[in-house]
């Protein structure tokens, strides 16, 4: 199997076609196979066993239930949403998915086939082969198969395992059949490669993270694939890598064109893809781009919605849209299109055309394989399979429906109760009945909304069992009557079946959920999704009794069987309220306003959830079988240790403790979770199914009688009073439940689709005892085909299921033999026959308007009515009062009128003020409200400017601006940018981020704070040690009495030394330098080095960066972090050009503007002039200048209340001014067309007011017109001359100005025409590198998941290697301190030995007794705490033992070596001297060997260290190859890449034969100034070749005259070496060391005071450690003669009985003795026995102390007994004291006693085991 992102040798031979391509595409060949892929090849022969593999029904092991329960017998429905669910098997057959189902439906005798998934989970893709010998079908589940079968003999050929993880989307194969590709689904959304002939992946990659619709090969290049999906498409291809063929993803670019989803696509020969868009566009994809997109004349599209399907035939493009139409393109002209502006828009009409009558929506078409045929077959998504005649002639056959069923979800289904029929509804407005004993649609028909629920009416209803129920979406109910309509003359051949509606009712004004006929078939019950169920009188024509109120949204209605004594109604509400209600009874109900009932009684349950106490009631069960399990496991673990006897131990007597944790807490999941459906066990007594975190049980229910807790929204809260636990159906609940007529079998539809079957037991009577076993069969799609509906016929012999997937099964109930119908059945099903008269009636009146009112809104309207007309009324009769008084006042007025001025009434007393303060006050208040009522709409007015502005003004920051000429067609136009956003840094400035490297100061400091301990720890020693022994000499008490000379002397002495080690370490300091500066033998020139280092980092890699080991150097590598900040500088500079530019153009278009209103003001002085002259010499004037609309866009957008109103009113009369479609401005364009002329005319106002003289006012002000003056003077002749010239001057000026003025604006609108071409080159070249830049950045980004993590890895392994390395040095260096510290002691060492030389001298008499006495080897014990334990004592006695032996030894051998005594005439000072000195060395030893032993510490530590440092620097290396083994990949993956580089002929040099070749791969593309830079540099390197061949001949010569000036050196120091040397042995007569020899005199007086010092110290020190010791010892010796004392009184006690009980003995004895009279010699020689050994114990065991104590005084000086005790007088006749444990007693020696430490110890812890005493 190949891997994942790969493609293996063998793999690719399988692959003829598709290796040609990859070669083509410059992918090299594969390897021939090897033997074991052979091996790993399928034979062709092979085939699996169907039987084997298809999903069988599931039945509960060990029940009784059989297999084949139920069968499937056929199937009504089509998934026809699904996309490509139709594919062509042959020219008669044609397969599609119903769920779990292969449907293979045979065209001409409507016969089905079936296929069962594999997985039971469903199918997701099906695809036949290109030869038609194979189909595949991919399916859904875990791990979902794709099974290819073969064709027509239906066995599966091959499995393709492991593609997906849960479903397949779809599945292609290539154009030669070879391969096959499939896309999996969410979550994985894998795209798959598959060689399927041999079940093996070839290549495999994710294709997109979101949905992804369909895969496709490309027809020309089966190495090139296409995807697209959810706002993508995607362009694949297999390409050669550096780890082998991989698949290459590309993914399309948008750029300006809205996101969209991609339903379709189609490749064209030359490589690119035409696209579908949701808008009904076409778009063509070049490159990862969109080309062009393609719309129809007048910027109509393409389609009217969604283009589902492309194909490519005979030169010709169709397109399929969800409009139903089919439309075919000129290939030519749609692949050369090119967009004509910036809108990016090609326009062209469509060849053909054929649109879908009714509402077809098609969505995928499959072409007949006959040859030369044009005959299609295409799936409607509306519910149907069509067959097409595509060829567009005038023979051209109609489409034909071959196939309908419903659309989308079955809402309602229900059989009849005395036939084999079923009636259904969707959503698609549609009732159809079938019958499924014939397996035959019978009728169809069609509604304006959708249906929502169906019931058959029963036979106490309707006799014949003809009677439809159904509710609506709009919330109607309409009867329909099912009728046979060859019994009607009027209906007659118009069908097997015909529904005819009886009456339409609206109860409702929401969906109609549930139906439901009262138990006596005398009440209609409907429910709804708003919360009311309604109740209708049933008759032959239903009338309403009222309507009632239930909690939630109805879900189901179920009324009470016969067997309750009363009749009540179970509503069942989604929000988990159940409520009981009896009917009303028609009567007596009051619907005179409203049909509201009232008073019904009612009973009301709310579900609440009780899984959290279930399953923690289970978890204490489950932990309470655990304990009781573990308590009998203890309790069996002590009988068995019990029956060993032994003791119980800790674990066996104490319980384990319980740790698993708290119980599961109580939930109540918020919202609470759904009701899916219900149905009666007991009257009052329900059972509930729910969903969401309550499924998976069914809950036994009851209303409660007594008063309920309430919650705190005041409802009552219920809980189940038992449940039972449904097996598999936690997440998959029962939606819906129906039981046999028998009640032996109960159906359950699941929301997986699966169909249950449960066997009941007789004494059920639907309490569900028996619940358990049963039968599943998954018939719908597992995903979203939630089974909703199941029934039973009404013989029970068939099972009808429908799904929400659309799908209709029907599945036979398979009857024994004696139960099969007698007599011959009748194939067909019977309808019922028309009822009586049935001719005679009109027409129902239906209920087509959806606002229409429901039975009680229109009860309300009409009692709203009648309100009105009494308030219309009350109106008109105070009408008529206001009318009178009206007339009583001006007949008051009219009276007051005629009074005399004096008695009459002012017309203000007339009125009241208060009555005119009241009605302001109101006219406010209603001002107030109404704008208080409109605040909400003008608030939604203004958000919604708001946005639009947002969204099309403020998103722009420059809008297209275009400024024509005024004389000529140029015209320039401005950039149209987005309002550009602020991009943050992505990290750029902190790539480089300060890392502490090397040498940075941070490291520094760690290392300086490493080296202070060692660096001059020797010497900080040495001055530590002068200043104690100083400290020592001055300040001890009780000295000599030249105790301060001396001190004097030695301090002098020590400084005179100190002066000397300067000195000498000044002079080693500088032979350090000079040796440092000493160069090595093979040291190079630091110049030549740092040259050398230059040109390595400057000179860089020479190798072309398509090379395969061409590396890119740290510097020029680069990220997605640096890339993105590429993108975005590009794009601020290409946005700053276009913005300057713009800012130019707009300048431009100002100028125009003043420009317009210049001209203006020039053409009206002109009129006035051309007024005045005669008509002979006026000229013309030049064409008026005027602002185009494409100029001042920004005027759009301005508006005035003027313009609101004037919009309203254009608004208003819209339909009147209109003219036809597609001709004539729209109204925007209009109100445009008038915004610019009122501002136009405005203008004109404004400048007439500048100038004073409107035009009809222009008149000549000084001669009238020749026409007024019949006859004129000479003077008014020349006057008139004068005044023409002047105006004649004048207007050649101004018309002179208005040309150059116009030719001027037209120039610098020329020149900014060139400069914004040059500047749009510009600008292509950086969109084409922002395309290279982008295309990187994606590479870049794939390569980031793989870099990142090596990056990291590297920059922690390289971390870990500085600080391993700063380890070492640290490590290193206090080695080294250590190692000299160790070389000082030793030449201290030497020194000290010289120093005993010379103060003993070579030839005096004890010269070699001192040297011994000085080398002695002394084992040093250091003193001890006071504190510590005696056990550390005993632990060295041992050794103790084993030095005073060997020192028993040595001075046994010989006293020359003892120390303690100085030989005879030996100086008494000389040899306390050397026993001084011999104590410095051994102090010095001690020292030089703990710094030996710190030194091997470290040095270990700096070994591990090495290897470490090895292990990490061996990392580093690794990462350091992957990271450059993934950056040469990189860089290949970047060479493929396109770099567009325009070029002019001038600049390609690569010239052969004087002409330029037609192959320029081969060339290199350089900047200008490289060529000229590279000649330049090799005549300087040439010039500095020779200079530096002059600098190697001075270097040899110089090398000669050093190496002879180093001979004569060396000679002159081997000459000083040799004096030095004797006059050593003249003066000291050996070789000593010089540098030691100022340090001896000092060193030995301070030596010899020190030495006194510290065996004062010592001495002081074994003093007080003494007397702690003999302190201890007087406690030990007290306590010990205490316990002797106690011990010997019981001991006097005991043998005071035993000699009593011997004396009674002896009494017994003599008197057997006198009985006998005889003596028993054996016993007498018993007793003699026993005494002589337990003499001879005694005497042994007194040896032994003996021994004890001769060895104890040897080591501890002489023994001083204890108190002696005073022994008690035995009495006569008997034995002397026993010698027991603890002491003795009696006649004891004093020797026997312990006298020291050691025996007294052994006396407090009893006898040795070697040295038991006897017992007697």
């Amino acid at each position: 199997m190949a891997s994942d992102d790969g493609l293996t040798q063998t793999q690719t031979n399988v692959l003829p076609r598709a290796q040609q391509d990859a070669e083509s595409n410059g992918v090299s060949p594969e390897q021939p196979e090897n033997e074991e892929d052979v091996a790993t090849r399928l034979p062709v022969d092979m085939y699996y066993q169907y039987d084997e593999l298809y999903s069988k029904p599931f039945a509960t092991p060990d029940s009784d239930i059989p297999e084949n329960l139920l069968n499937l017998s056929h199937s009504f429905g089509y998934d026809c949403g699904r996309r490509a669910n139709l594919q062509l098997l042959d020219e008669s057959t044609l397969a599609f998915i119903a769920g779990n189902v292969l449907v293979m439906l045979d065209i001409s005798t409507k016969q089905q086939h079936y296929l069962r998934s594999c997985s039971g989970g469903g199918i997701g893709a099906i695809m036949s082969h290109p030869s038609k010998e194979y189909f595949a079908v991919a399916e859904k589940g875990h791990q979902p198969f794709i099974v290819v079968y073969e064709y027509p003999s239906l066995q599966p050929y091959r499995i393709l395992r492991g593609g997906t993880a849960l479903a397949y989307s779809y599945v292609d194969f290539s154009p030669d059949g070879s391969l096959l590709a499939s896309m999996g689904s969410a979550p994985d959304y894998m795209l798959t490669l598959w060689d399927w002939k041999h079940e093996q992946v070839v290549l495999r990659c994710k294709a997109f993270s979101q949905e992804v619709y369909r895969v496709t090969f490309s027809p020309e290049n089966p190495a090139h694939m296409t995807t697209s999906g959810s706002g993508h498409i995607k362009f694949w291809k297999m390409a050669s890598t550096f780890t082998g063929l991989k698949l290459q993803g590309l993914l399309g670019m948008f750029g300006k064109t809205s996101l969209t989803d991609i339903e379709c696509y189609v490749e064209l020969p030359d490589g690119k893809v035409v696209s579908g868009s949701k808008w009904g566009n076409m778009l063509v994809w070049d490159g990862g781009l969109i080309k062009v997109e393609v719309c129809r004349k007048n910027k109509k599209t393409c389609h009217a919605g969604t283009i589902q399907q492309f194909s490519l035939d005979k030169g010709e493009l169709m397109s399929i849209g969800a409009d139903g139409a089919i439309r075919t393109w000129d290939f030519e002209i749609l692949n050369t299109a090119n967009a004509s502006n910036d809108s990016g828009l090609f326009e062209m009409e469509p060849m053909n055309e054929l649109r879908m009558g009714g509402n077809a929506s098609l969505c995928s078409l499959v072409k007949s394989s006959v040859p030369e045929s044009s005959i299609w077959f295409a799936q409607d998504s509306n519910g149907g399979v069509w067959r097409l005649d595509l060829s567009f002639s005038n023979i051209s056959e109609e489409p034909t429906c071959l196939f309908t069923c419903h659309a989308g979800v079955i809402q309602g289904m229900d059989v009849s109760r005395a036939s084999h029929l079923m009636a259904t509804t969707a959503l698609d407005c549609s009732v159809k009945v079938f019958d499924f004993l014939s397996k035959t649609e019978l009728t169809c028909s069609q509604f304006k909304q959708g249906g929502t629920a169906l019931i058959w009416a029963p036979s106490l209803v309707n006799e014949k069992g003809g009677l439809l129920v159904t509710g609506f979406q709009d919330g109607v109910v309409r009867l329909l009557e099912l009728l046979d309509p060859q019994g009607v003359h009027a209906l007659a051949g118009s069908g097997d079946a015909e529904l005819r509606l009886k009456q339409a009712l609206k109860p409702h004004n929401a969906p109609v959920t549930a139906i439901a006929y009262e138990r006596n078939g005398e009440v209609l019950a409907t429910g709804s999704a708003e919360g009311t169920v309604f109740f209708f009188a049933v008759g032959e024509e239903y009338k309403p009794i009222g309507l009632i109120n239930v909690p939630g949204p109805v879900q189901g209605l179920e009324w009470s069987p016969y067997s309750d004594c009363k009749s009540t109604l179970l509503v069942f509400c989604r929000s988990g309220h159940v409520v009981e209600v009896q009917p009303p009874e028609p009567v007596d109900q009051n619907t005179a306003k409203t049909y509201r009932l009232s008073g019904l009684p009612t009973r009301t349950f709310h579900f609440r959830s009780i899984r959290s106490r279930i399953k923690r009631e289970e978890e204490v069960a489950r932990r309470r079988v655990i304990k009781e399990a573990r308590r009998i496991k203890s309790e069996e673990r002590r009988r068995k240790a019990k029956e060993q006897g032994l003791e119980p131990t800790e674990e066996d007597l104490q319980e384990e403790e319980d740790d698993e944790g708290d119980l599961p807490s109580i939930f109540i999941p918020e919202p609470p979770s759904p009701l899916f459906c219900g149905f009666r066990s007991e009257p009052g007594m329900f059972w509930l199914s729910m969903g969401g975190y309550d499924s998976g049980f069914l809950y036994h229910c009851r209303f409660s009688e007594e008063d309920q807790d309430r919650d705190p929204k005041g409802e009552p809260q219920d809980e189940p009073f038992a449940f039972l636990a449904v097996h598999n159906a936690d997440g998959d609940p029962i939606h819906t439940v129906s039981f046999s007529e028998d009640q032996q079998l109960m159906l359950c539809g699941m929301h997986s689709g699966v169909l249950r079957a449960y066997p009941l037991g007789p004494a059920d009577q639907r309490s569900l005892s028996s619940l358990g076993a049963y039968w599943a069969l998954s018939l719908h799609d597992n995903q979203y085909g939630h089974l909703r509906h199941a029934r039973f016929s009404h013989d029970g012999r068939f099972v009808l299921t429908a799904g929400e997937d659309g799908n209709i099964f029907s599945l036979s109930v398979p009857l024994p033999r004696e139960h099969s119908p007698p007599g011959r059945e009748s194939p067909r099903a019977k309808v019922p026959s028309p009822r009586e008269g049935v001719e005679m009636e009109g027409q129902a009146v239906d209920i087509e308007d959806a606002a229409a009112y429901s039975i009680e809104t229109a009860k309300q309207r009409l009692e709203l009515d009648r309100l009105k007309q009494q308030a219309e009324a009350s109106k008109t009769e105070r009408r008529g009062e206001m009318t009178q008084l009206r007339k009583r006042f001006r007949e008051l007025l009219r009276l007051n009128d005629g009074l005399p001025e004096r008695v009459r009434l002012h017309r203000t007393e007339f009125e009241e003020r208060q009555m005119r303060d009241a009605m302001a006050r109101e006219t406010e208040e209603r001002v107030a409200a109404t704008r208080r009522e409109l605040a909400w709409e003008q608030e939604r007015n203004t958000i919604a400017l708001e946005k639009l502005q947002q969204r099309f003004r403020d998103a722009v920051s420059w809008d297209t601006i275009t400024v024509s000429a005024v004389d000529s067609e140029d015209r320039v136009s401005t950039y149209r940018l987005p309002a550009q956003v602020e991009v943050r840094g992505h990290g750029a400035s902190g790539a480089g981020g300060a890392r502490d490297g090397p040498g940075q100061p941070g490291t520094q400091g760690r290392r300086g704070s490493r080296m202070e301990p060692g660096k001059d720890g020797g010497r900080k020693d040495a001055a530590g040690e002068r200043q104690h022994a100083s400290h020592l000499s001055t300040g001890m008490p009780g000295g000599p009495k030249g105790a301060g000379m001396q001190a004097e002397r030695l301090q002098r002495a020590a400084e005179k030394a100190e002066r000397a080690q300067a000195q000498i370490d000044t002079w080693k300091k500088k032979w350090a330098e000079l040796y440092a500066a000493k160069p090595d033998e093979n040291c190079e020139d630091p110049a030549d080095v740092l040259a050398i280092q230059q040109a390595i980092e400057n000179m860089g890699d020479f190798k072309l960066k398509t090379d395969k080991d061409y590396s890119v150097p740290e510097h020029l590598r680069t990220s997605a972090d640096k890339k993105r900040a590429d993108l975005v500088t590009l794009e601020g500079q290409v946005y700053a050009k276009k913005t300057e530019m713009n800012a130019r153009v707009v300048a431009l278009r100002d100028a125009k503007v003043r420009l317009v209103s210049r001209q203006r003001r020039w053409s009206r002085r002109l009129q006035r002039v051309g007024q005045q002259l005669p008509p002979h010499l006026v000229r013309p004037l030049p064409a008026p200048l005027v602002l185009r609309p494409e100029e001042v866009p920004e005027r759009r957008l301005q508006y005035s209340r003027a313009t609101l109103e004037r919009y309203a009113a254009l608004r208003a009369d819209g339909p009147t001014n209109q003219t036809q479609e597609g001709k004539g401005p729209t109204l925007l364009e209009q109100l445009e067309q008038e915004m610019l002329g009122a501002e136009e005319e405005e203008e004109e106002d404004e400048a007439e007011e500048e100038d004073g003289t409107p035009y009809s006012a222009v008149k000549s002000n000084d001669i009238p017109m020749p026409s007024a003056m019949p006859v004129a003077t000479e003077l008014e002749k020349e006057l008139r001359m004068e005044q023409e010239i002047r105006l004649t001057y004048e207007q050649d000026c101004l018309l002179e100005q208005m040309a150059e003025a116009r030719a001027g604006f037209d120039g610098e609108l020329r020149l900014l025409r060139h400069q914004k071409l040059e500047l749009d080159c510009q600008v292509k070249r950086a969109d084409l590198q922002h395309v290279t830049l982008f295309q990187e950045l994606l590479l870049l980004q794939d390569f980031e998941d793989s870099q990142s993590p090596l990056q990291g890895r590297l920059q922690a392994h390289r971390d870990d290697q500085r600080g391993v390395m700063d380890q070492l040095d640290g490590c290193g260096e206090q080695l080294e301190a250590k190692r000299d510290d160790i070389g000082k002691l030793q030449e201290s060492d030497q020194a000290m030995m010289a120093a005993l030389q010379v103060s003993v001298g070579k030839n005096h008499p004890f010269s070699d007794f001192l040297t011994r006495v000085f080398k002695k080897k002394i084992k040093r014990v250091k003193a001890k705490e006071p504190g510590e334990e005696e056990e550390e004592e005993m632990d060295s006695e041992e050794e103790e033992d084993e030095d005073s032996d060997e020192d028993d030894s040595v001075s046994n051998s010989g006293e020359a070596l003892d120390d303690s005594v100085c030989p005879p005439n030996c100086e008494l000072e000389l040899f306390e001297m050397v026993i001084q000195m011999r104590e410095q060395r051994l102090d010095l030893e001690d020292h030089l060997a703990e710094e030996k032993a710190a030194a091997e510490s470290l040095k270990k530590e700096y070994d591990s260290l090495a290897k470490k440092l090895k292990v990490v620097q061996a990392s580093v290396k690794a990462a350091e190859e992957q990271l450059e083994m993934l950056s040469r990949e990189l860089q290949q993956r970047l060479n493929q890449l396109y770099v567009v580089v325009p070029l002019r002929l001038h600049q390609i040099e690569f010239v052969r034969g004087g002409a330029v070749p037609s192959d320029l791969s081969q060339a290199v593309v350089v900047g200008r100034g490289v060529v000229p830079g590279l000649q330049t540099r090799v005549q300087g390197l040439q010039a500095e070749k020779q200079q530096q061949r002059e600098q190697y001949r001075l270097a040899r010569q110089q090398n000669v005259l050093l190496l002879r000036h180093r001979a004569h050196m060396e000679a002159q120091l081997l000459e000083a070496e040799q004096r030095c040397t004797l006059k050593q042995m003249q003066k000291l007569g050996r070789l000593v060391d010089v540098e030691a020899l100022p340090s001896l005199v000092a060193n030995m007086n301070l030596q010899q005071e020190k030495s006194r010092l510290d065996t004062q110290l010592r001495e002081a020190a074994r003093a007080k450690e003494a007397k702690h010791w003999e302190a201890k010892l007087d406690k030990a010796q007290q306590a010990l003669m205490e316990v002797t004392r106690a011990h010997t009184e019981r001991l006097v006690k005991k043998n005071t009985l035993i000699c009593g009980k011997r004396k009674l003995e002896e009494l017994m004895k003599v008197r057997q003795k006198k009985k006998r009279g005889r003596f028993d010699g054996q016993r007498l020689r018993e007793d003699l026995g026993r005494l002589r050994r337990l003499v001879r114990t005694q005497r042994e065991e007194a040896q032994v102390i003996k021994r004890e104590i001769h060895i104890l005084s040897r080591k501890g000086g002489p023994v001083l007994p204890p108190q002696q005790l005073t022994p008690r007088p035995h009495p006569a006749g008997l034995l002397p004291p026993l010698p027991l444990q603890g002491g003795f007693v009696g006649n004891v020696s004093p020797k026997m006693w312990p006298t020291n430490r050691r025996a007294a110890r052994r006396t407090d812890e009893g006898p040795s085991p070697g040295n038991q005493p006897g017992v007697m």
